[in-house]
């Protein structure tokens, strides 16, 4: 049987397209895309020292430290802080210093110790000397040549030294008298002890001494330290006298 040429053509050109479909190379699928990581977050890192690490009660010490990674830096009982830096301070007792170092990757800390030692007791000397007695200590009489109230060399640093006692103690007031010995009138005696008595009152004044505080009086020849009449006796009494003023 003879088939219709207007149905052969539609059939052969359908099989010559599935032919054609079928030789054609089949594509690859495209890849997929995948995210980068993340980041690695660094943990903190923080150091901190004392210099030096002892001390006495009132000495300074140099606190210094460095941090990395961190967004936040507390120094304990003194607050935030910069990342890195120096500070001085003065302890009154054995003290931590606590550093903390906060980030994104968490928190490290660092400490310094500071241990302050007590200072030595401060022994004070127990006087137990009446002022009469710490007077005559320390206060000493001056010796004059004779018939003469120039005031000697010798006399020059005894005078220095009782000036310098009674600077350091103003609430004690002093009396000077003038002695002789006993050669000579009793008028011309009483005035070389006057002139004596004020001449030793002038060094102390010169010295520091208030001259309020200082009474002066001429005994002349009538009050003897020695009654033998030899030169050592009247050196003796060739003075000017100190005397707690009552």
């Amino acid at each position: 049987m003879k088939v219709p040429s207007r149905i052969l053509v539609p059939a052969v050109l359908v099989v010559a397209l599935f032919a054609v479909a079928g030789c054609k190379k089949k594509q690859p699928p495209l890849p997929v895309e995948t995210a980068p990581p993340p980041p690695t977050v660094q943990a903190p890192t923080a150091q901190i020292t004392a210099t030096p690490s002892v001390v006495s009660a009132g000495d300074q010490v140099v606190l210094s430290w460095r941090t990395a990674d961190a967004t936040t830096v507390t120094l304990e009982g003194i607050g935030d802080v910069p990342s890195s830096g120096v500070k001085t301070v003065t302890p009154t007792a054995s003290t931590s210093y606590h550093l903390i170092a906060t980030g994104a990757g968490g928190t490290a800390d660092a400490t310094a110790r500071v241990t302050v030692n007590a200072p030595p007791a401060v022994v004070v000397p127990t006087n137990t000397m009446s002022v009469e007695e710490e007077f005559k200590a320390n206060v000493q009489d001056a010796f004059f040549d004779y018939d003469t109230y120039d005031v000697r060399s010798d006399a020059q640093g005894v005078l220095a030294k009782d000036a310098s006692f009674l600077v350091s103690h103003p609430d004690i007031k002093v009396v000077i008298g003038g002695y002789c010995d006993e050669r000579g009138s009793n008028e011309y005696n009483l005035a070389l002890g006057q002139n004596r008595a004020d001449a030793a009152k002038n060094a102390l004044v010169s010295g520091g001494v208030a001259a309020n505080r200082i009474r002066v009086v001429s005994y002349g020849k009538e009050k003897p330290f020695c009654s033998e009449s030899t030169e050592e006796c009247w050196q003796q009494n060739r003075r000017a006298g100190f005397t707690l003023d009552r």
